[in-house]
């Protein structure tokens, strides 16, 4: 089976999955919401600019996140529970994954588009710019976040599962600039994937 089928195989089984029995089905909506606007951009830009499969990976793990995080809530998923009580941490901090992987996919994408469309070459002020556009789309969702606790009070506070702790939203921002400088990490790795594309382009 094609790669980018078993990709959105997985997509799709989970995304089902997550939309049975959620704990909330108004904060299933608003968790999601990003992971099926990002398939409709992704697959309808496929033709006309193919994204490394490094790229592609990582854009369907982070909505599998978003689509485990909608179903339990994220203050709510298992697993992450288990953590808390085995580590005494206070907190399920699957948001905090969440996050993190929002400091990745920007990253990778926007550095992928600026570097094979010769906008900004690779090196530092490249690797400056994508980490700010990730910090800015952090700081931007949470802005989405605050919008949503305000107009929905119950629902919002899920949305935000902070889980009174009250620097949750700069955590939330610091796991995001984790997740981006550590994507510049692997910056080598990103590369040899563009090359290998634009050879396979260009064939």
């Amino acid at each position: 089976m094609n790669r980018y089928w078993i990709m959105l195989v997985v997509f799709f089984a989970v995304f089902i999955w997550s939309a049975i029995n959620p704990f909330d089905f108004g904060v299933w909506v608003m968790e999601v919401v990003p992971g099926v606007v990002a398939l409709f951009l992704f697959g309808l830009t496929y033709r006309k600019f193919r994204f490394t499969d490094m790229a592609y990976v990582i854009i369907v793990v982070h909505c599998l996140i978003l689509f485990v995080g909608g179903h339990y809530t994220y203050a709510r998923v298992p697993l992450f529970d288990w953590i808390k009580e085995v580590f005494d941490t206070g907190r399920n901090s699957y948001d905090k994954l969440g996050h993190l992987l929002q400091g990745i996919t920007p990253v990778l994408v926007a550095r992928e588009f600026l570097i094979r469309k010769n906008i900004l070459a690779r090196g530092v002020w490249n690797s400056v710019a994508v980490v700010s556009f990730a910090l800015a789309f952090s700081a931007f969702y949470e802005i989405i976040e605050w919008g949503v606790a305000l107009v929905s009070i119950e629902e919002g506070q899920e949305f935000l599962g902070t889980q009174g702790y009250i620097w949750d939203t700069q955590a939330d921002m610091f796991y995001a600039l984790v997740g981006a400088l550590l994507m510049i990490l692997f910056s080598g790795l990103h590369n040899k994937e563009i090359d290998k594309l634009e050879k396979r382009l260009a064939e």
